[in-house]
């Protein structure tokens, strides 16, 4: 980080990203790093496929200003330390799945809502899962990397709730998974949990680190709005109360059924509202839209459990078939 500020971003060659990676590899087996180690293994990712830096037309100032504050901020004694946690029991309803990638690591983050057993105010939780990837490992194939760490996957792909008993959690509402303090529940229909639930859902604060406008995605529910796909770029907008608000089909994940056409022909919306660039738009997580007369749900996480689709079951095998193959090379590797 030092050097790249030294450097400047016309500065960036080879020889000043290639430094992370000794660095990079030294954190990693940390977990109290790991955290800033993922981020600098993608930002030097980024900032290798750019260089040099002196011939490039245009430089993403903005977002790489972040991602280096980001870092810097991270490098800070107890800036990244565990967060205080307390223990609850209830009852959890899914609402969603976000799936971030990029070529070395993979994240999953259900956003649900919390009922506790003892009655107390439902609340917005989130859960996590992140591992690394070979860059091989793409679009659904994920899931086969982030499902044996966390149940929940399963449960929300497979439309059900959990039952917890003392799940640790922070006041930023992140629960601490630990698959042996939760168990599958009934079936959960998400947009019922979305206009029943969710309204009354207290909204926890957010820690001061956390505070980036990037960072932020209020789970919210829409219908009643009317879509609009444009027809050259394919962009999505919803008009609601006569209020427009874009669309961010691009966030939506190749790891799902979910698609712009899907988002574009829907009447209601599950997804995160966002802020970015001096503007609000919205993530979908899902859709319902009418399908010969029907109306039918479309979860960007529907194949977090697996599934019998085609597309997703293709994108599976393909993706056992690289892990297979990478898994005998290091273990050929060890053995050496």
């Amino acid at each position: 980080l030092g050097d790249l500020a030294r450097a400047g971003w016309q500065g960036i060659d080879h020889d000043v990203v290639s430094g992370s990676a000794q660095v990079v590899s030294a954190m990693l087996p940390d977990p109290g790093l790991r955290r800033l180690a993922a981020l600098l293994d993608g930002f030097s990712a980024e900032l290798a496929a750019s260089c040099p830096g002196a011939s490039l037309e245009r430089i993403p100032v903005r977002r790489w200003a972040d991602l280096w504050a980001r870092g810097m901020l991270l490098t800070l004694p107890g800036a990244a330390a565990a967060p205080a946690t307390e223990t609850v029991t209830g009852r959890l309803l899914p609402l969603g799945v976000d799936v971030q990638e990029h070529a070395t690591a993979a994240q999953a983050q259900v956003h649900a809502v919390f009922e506790p057993a003892d009655g107390g105010t439902p609340r917005l939780v989130r859960a996590s899962v992140s591992v690394p990837k070979p860059d091989t490992v793409l679009g659904a194939g994920v899931w086969q990397l982030l499902r044996p760490h966390m149940t929940l996957l399963a449960a929300a792909g497979e439309g059900r709730s959990m039952d917890l008993t003392d799940m640790p959690v922070t006041a930023e509402g992140d629960l601490i998974w630990q698959d042996d303090h939760a168990r599958t529940g009934e079936p959960a229909d998400a947009f019922a949990t979305a206009r029943v639930a969710l309204p009354t859902a207290a909204t926890p604060p957010t820690a001061p680190l956390d505070r980036h406008p990037v960072r932020l995605a209020h789970p919210v529910f829409l219908e009643g709005y009317t879509a609009e796909q444009d027809a050259d770029d394919e962009t999505v907008t919803f008009t609601l109360a006569g209020h427009r608000l874009a669309v961010d089909t691009d966030r939506v994940p190749a790891a799902g059924p979910l698609t712009p056409k899907a988002v574009a022909a829907s009447g209601a919306c599950i997804g995160l509202l966002r802020w970015d660039d001096g503007r609000f738009f919205l993530q979908p997580l899902a859709v319902e839209t009418t399908v010969r007369k029907k109306t039918v749900a479309v979860h960007a996480g529907a194949w977090a459990g697996g599934t019998t689709d085609k597309a997703g079951a293709k994108a599976e095998k393909a993706a056992t078939d690289a892990v297979a193959v990478l898994r005998e090379r290091a273990g050929r590797l060890l053995r050496k």
